[in-house]
Formats: structure tokens, C-alpha cells, sequence
């Protein structure tokens, strides 16, 4: 591998400032650039639909390094500044104000964009998208006691900001166009639970119900499939996420046709050899045989990140890590291990109220007993015990794993101790 003088990442969220501290960790003491397109450092987006929707001060918690991280590692840390072209013959990054970065690899954390609506642009009066720190500040001014909120999408941010506004005092409507929650994410089971604890929460949920027509102001309206007509004094739209990948398209990097992100390898190179990629912008295949996959997570953006600095090295890439992912909303953390896939049979362990103050259960989904997906509400550390069972390919009981008063943990050793001797 050529002598690496400098590395150019593009984007400063939460992919490209953990790909940074990696690659100093790593040892590169190379120039190292980080241009991001917001004025903000690095921050964690998770918190904007919950701890920043609520209090201001959350916002300096979010940030994913301190204040003097880039200057102590000495990264440069360009804010403010949008990328105009990637020229790959020249290896240069130009910015829309005419500077150009040279690079000897470059690293592509572009993010995603909120999917806008027809009729509902962001900046329309009553009309909020939140993917930023500046949306987030923007809502939480909008949100007051008592006001009329209608959210469109009952996907997690959806659902998450729901919850918020529902603590923050107002009236929430939540509208979802699917007949059931998340059903790409969660099984029928769940989708259902769900469902009603938002209910439960006083969420004004409305399922199978999509939209007619729109139209921004004070207040907003939408007119519903069925005729209905609502009002809100705030509407929310969080329709999903657009994979951020038109510098990369206009560069000619190949984009995979299923995700529409950009596409790489299990070291998260991509098409071009001197650009890597990572985060919700990438779609990556880990094995020749398989899929491109494209997850938009806080744990993927972490893991690709030290992956493509691994790659960007050189260097022996780290073990690929099982999907994880959590929400906090209703009062419930949820966390999930491993994907939905199509014929898993779920076992429950715990009672599922959706009334109660605090519910506490597992949902695993097995195949031919081995469990390859997991949802965990406000049972976390349980869900952590069972991790080496997912990542072994290890089958369980599944009696006695619902069977509550049988100790988990025993039974995890158990079940490894089973397999080892097998």
C-alpha cells in the first residue's frame, strides 16, 4: 500500500468524527481533514428526538467528542462548508467556496437527508422535518403545552418524537400509511404491542391511513385517504431517510440499485480504491455472496467507521458486529439484536402489558431454535447475556427460556456449555 500523507473525510456526524479518532488511534499521524456541511462539531443525532427535543442544555451532551478533541489529535475540523465536486482524478475534495483538499484516500460519511413530502417543503410555516440540531431547536420552540401536534410516519423517530410531545404537554396524532408499525423492522407481534402502548401513552394513532393532500400554515391540514381533514398547530413529517450520495453519483462511484447507497466492500472501499465510505450513505458487502445492506443506526455508524479507517490503513479490519439497535419512547427502552427475516418462530419471556408503569420482557425470534433476532423492553442487560448465543449460531430452549422464574443467566451457560460439548 502507497505512503498515506493525507485523508480527507467528508461529512462530520457521527461516522466521520468516530472514523477520525480511529484512525489516530491506529497510528496515522498523516494530515487528517473532517469537512462537515452544518456549522455544529461532530454530535449524536439519537438525542435530537428525545433528551434535545426536551431541554437545550441536552445539546452539548450530544456532541461525540469534547470541545478540544480535534484540536489535541490534531484534526482540522471544517464546519460550515458544502462540498461541491469530488474529482478523482486529481484526488481533490472542492469545496463550494473554491478550496481544494487534496487527499490521498478520501472517506465518504455523507449521512442522509429527511425524505420531504409533496406539498409540505421544510421551512413551510408549521411544517417541521428534524434530522438537525437547528430542526431540533425549531421544534422544541414549537412544542407548547397544549398544542395540537400531528407527526406523519409512525416509524422510531416518529414514534420517539411522539413521546416527547406527549411529555412536553401537547395533543399528538400519529399518522402511519402501513397497516400495522415498523413492519420491516418488527414482527406483527411487536408492531401490535407497540401500537398500543402509544395508546396506552394517549397517542391519537391512526394505522392504514395515508395522506390526500397537505397544505402548510397556521395551522397546518392534511386531508386524510378517507376524507378526513386534521389540524395541527405543528406537523411533523419523518417519512424516512434519503442516503445522502449524489457527490458520490456525480463522481461515478457505483451506488447499489437496491439501497441507494453507496456501495463497498467489507473494508467499506468503494468503486474507486482511494474512496471509502461509511454510515447511513454506505451499503456495504461484507461477503462476496452476500447482499448489500444499508443500516441506519448510531451502532452501524460507529462500526463502520472503525472499519473503513482499518481499510483506509490497510490494516486487519476489526470482526463484523450483530445489528443492534434501541429507542427510548413511552417510557420503555427497547433495544433489538440481530434483523427480522421472514418464518422466525418468537418466544416471549415476561409479561407484556402495555398498560403497565414499567413492562419488562424479551421477544427472541428463532430459527430451528437458534435465536437471530431479539427485542428487549426495559431488559437490556438481558438481552446482553444472550448476545454470544446470536453471535455463536447456539440453540436454546425454548420453554425454558420462557419460563420467568428459571435464571437467565445459568441458562446461558448452559446452553454454551451444551454446545461446546456437542
Amino acid at each position: 500500500m502507497e505512503p498515506l500523507s493525507s485523508i480527507v473525510i467528508v461529512g462530520a456526524g457521527q461516522a466521520g468524527a468516530v472514523a477520525a479518532a480511529t484512525l489516530r488511534e491506529l497510528g496515522y499521524a498523516g494530515a487528517l481533514t473532517l469537512v462537515g456541511q452544518e456549522p455544529h462539531p461532530p454530535y449524536e443525532r439519537p438525542p435530537l428526538s428525545k433528551a434535545v427535543l426536551q431541554d437545550e442544555a441536552a445539546a452539548a451532551a450530544a456532541a461525540v467528542h469534547p470541545a478540544d478533541f480535534y484540536s489535541a489529535r490534531d484534526v482540522r475540523l471544517v464546519t460550515g462548508a458544502a462540498v461541491r465536486t469530488l474529482d478523482r482524478a486529481a484526488r481533490t475534495v472542492v469545496l463550494a467556496d473554491g478550496r481544494e483538499l487534496r487527499y490521498d484516500r478520501c472517506l465518504l460519511a455523507t449521512g442522509g437527508q429527511a425524505r420531504e413530502l409533496p406539498g409540505l417543503p421544510r421551512g413551510a410555516a408549521g411544517v417541521h422535518y428534524i434530522r438537525t440540531l437547528d430542526d431540533a431547536a425549531a421544534l422544541r420552540q414549537a412544542l407548547r403545552p397544549g398544542a395540537s401536534v400531528v407527526v406523519v410516519g409512525g416509524g422510531f423517530l416518529g414514534l420517539e418524537v411522539a413521546s416527547t410531545a406527549l411529555a412536553l404537554g401537547a395533543r399528538v396524532t400519529v399518522l402511519e400509511a402501513a397497516p400495522r408499525l415498523l413492519p420491516r423492522a418488527l414482527p406483527p407481534v411487536f408492531s401490535d404491542w407497540l401500537a398500543d402502548r402509544a395508546r396506552q401513552a394517549g397517542v391519537a394513532l391512526r394505522l392504514d391511513c395515508g395522506l390526500r393532500a397537505s397544505a402548510p400554515g397556521q395551522p397546518a391540514r392534511v386531508q386524510l385517504q378517507d376524507g378526513a381533514e386534521l389540524q395541527a398547530d405543528v406537523l411533523v413529517v419523518a417519512v424516512g431517510l434519503a442516503p445522502s450520495v449524489e457527490l458520490a453519483r456525480d463522481a461515478g462511484l457505483a451506488i447499489d440499485a437496491a439501497t441507494g447507497g453507496i456501495r463497498v466492500d467489507a473494508a467499506c472501499r468503494s468503486s474507486d480504491p482511494h474512496i471509502y465510505a461509511a454510515g447511513d450513505c454506505a451499503s456495504q458487502q461484507r461477503a462476496p455472496q452476500d447482499a448489500c445492506l444499508r443500516l441506519e443506526s448510531w451502532q452501524n455508524a460507529n462500526e463502520q467507521a472503525r472499519t473503513a479507517a482499518a481499510g483506509l490503513l490497510g490494516m486487519p479490519l476489526p470482526a463484523p458486529a450483530y445489528p443492534w439497535f434501541w429507542t427510548d419512547q413511552y417510557g420503555c427502552n427497547i433495544q433489538m439484536l440481530g434483523l427480522p427475516q421472514p418464518g422466525l418462530a418468537y418466544v416471549r419471556r415476561g409479561a407484556a402489558d402495555a398498560a403497565a408503569a414499567a413492562p419488562r420482557f424479551l421477544w427472541l425470534g428463532l430459527r430451528d431454535g437458534v435465536p437471530v433476532h431479539g427485542i428487549a423492553v426495559n431488559a437490556g442487560g438481558e438481552l446482553r447475556q444472550l448476545r454470544a448465543l446470536f453471535e455463536r449460531g447456539l440453540p436454546i430452549d425454548p420453554l425454558l427460556f420462557a419460563d420467568p422464574d428459571t435464571p437467565l443467566k445459568p441458562l446461558v451457560k448452559a446452553w454454551q456449555s451444551a454446545a461446546a460439548g456437542a
